[in-house]
């Protein structure tokens, strides 16, 4: 098993393991076309996060520029705008998720994109491999919609029918364990949990 203590910071932690996963494997695509379709997937998926930057030129730049920074300035591809200059200490801005209102309303317009762009490409090991980001990705969505729960099953089978049956993960994949996910994640404590938690330490005083 892997832990989230085990693996290498993240380059920009504001956009989260898997924008950084999903940089890494558009850098192994040897094609650049389809490392270009994996970049513009990747920046869907960072403007769905910050919506706020959406139609603005300026931030839009921003986003490519720290998918370039993400990538330690190594990521090949056509990019809308210059290759920024390598700089240190570089933050990305605090980001916001949007609302929609979509058939599987915890996974969002990204994961949708992200499938669009799966099932476009050609090399059936590349197309595995981000496949498998995908559905880590939406277990790790859906946890955060029900924490007390998860149907790995069921994620397969939505992730086949938001596909239309292109997508199929391999029989040894393994998704991440629901542990490493929700601990790597703030788990939010009601009022009313600690109001009794603090109920029951002054009864023991």
């Amino acid at each position: 098993m892997e832990y989230n203590t085990q693996r290498k910071p993240l380059a920009l932690a504001e956009y989260g393991r898997y924008v950084q996963e999903m940089m890494e494997h558009a850098m192994t695509l040897e094609n650049k076309d389809e490392r270009n379709k994996a970049a513009k997937a990747i920046i869907q998926l960072m403007t769905v996060m910050n919506p706020s930057y959406k139609g603005n030129d300026e931030l839009e730049h921003k986003l490519w520029d720290d998918l370039h920074v993400m990538s330690n300035y190594k990521l090949d591809i056509d990019s809308p705008y210059p290759n920024p200059e390598p700089v240190e200490n570089v933050v990305a801005e605090k980001i916001e998720y949007p609302k929609g209102d979509f058939k599987f309303r915890h996974y969002g317009k990204s994961i949708e994109n992200l499938i669009e762009v799966a099932v476009a490409i050609e090399n059936k090991e590349e197309q595995q491999a981000l496949t498998q980001l995908i559905a880590n990705l939406m277990k790790r969505s859906y946890l955060n919609y029900n924490r007390d729960s998860v149907n790995e099953e069921m994620i397969i089978d939505q992730l086949k029918e938001m596909s239309d049956g292109k997508l199929k993960l391999d029989d040894n994949f393994r998704f991440q364990h629901t542990n490493d996910i929700l601990g790597s994640q703030p788990r939010k404590t009601s009022k009313t949990t600690s109001k009794a938690r603090s109920k029951r330490k002054w009864k023991k005083q």
